[in-house]
């Protein structure tokens, strides 16, 4: 006859060992995930551009007028900074400024602004009708608050330009030109500014550059 004694031996021993391989399973589980590889994104060669010489990386996003100035502004404050107070050149950072959606236009050179402001400036409802790009002049009383293009690409900033706006706005002239939208995007696209990138599509170049290491601020 089995004691009482036993029995609670017994269970004890059943007992011990189900905790065993349950300590056993999550060991190896731990394991596992300690050996799963740790995610890392895909660069696309086409992207290679972004790997632009600097210690410190820093990308700003625009999507509209506005927006556009203050990415200028604030990219050249950057520049300022880094040179008084971390006595940094221009050429220890990397710069992209995005330029997509109604901020898309400032990637255009005079060439365009020239052929098209009139139409240019009404989709961008501006209160006056400019005839080269506002951002590449002074006095304007924009939000770039003085701070060109020219001056930013001598610092070595890039721009990524945002191919689907481009797409539309060929479109967008067409219309309102009675042109051909194939004819008006080949001049857009032959007609972009210094340092600048053709992308096919801001937001695109948004995620690329965050992979790539860039910090990001978002300009309106």
């Amino acid at each position: 006859m089995t004691s009482q004694s036993d029995r609670v031996g017994r269970r004890a021993i059943v007992t011990g060992l189900g905790f065993g391989a349950a300590a056993l399973t999550a060991s190896a589980g731990g394991a596992r995930a300690a050996e799963a590889p740790r995610w890392q994104p895909t660069l696309d060669p086409k992207d290679a551009w972004m790997e632009l010489p600097g210690q410190h990386r820093f990308m700003f996003d625009s999507t509209s007028p506005e927006g556009g100035g203050h990415a200028l502004f604030y990219a050249r404050n950057f520049f300022a900074a880094n040179k008084e107070g971390y006595g940094l050149a221009p050429s220890a950072l990397a710069v992209i400024i995005v330029l997509r959606s109604h901020s898309t236009p400032f990637g255009y050179t005079d060439t365009v602004w020239k052929k098209y402001g009139k139409e240019l400036s009404k989709m961008m409802e501006f209160k006056q009708v400019h005839m080269a790009n506002p951002y590449n002049g002074t006095g304007h009383g924009l939000a770039n608050r003085g701070v060109t293009l020219s001056t930013l690409i001598a610092d070595g900033a890039h721009f990524a330009i945002c191919g689907m706006a481009t797409m539309g706005i060929s479109h967008g002239l067409a219309g309102q030109t009675r042109g051909n939208a194939d004819d008006i995007h080949k001049e857009l696209v032959a007609n972009l500014i210094p340092n600048a990138h053709l992308v096919p599509a801001g937001i695109a170049a948004v995620n690329r550059a965050q992979e790539r290491g860039y910090a990001f601020a978002y300009t309106g």
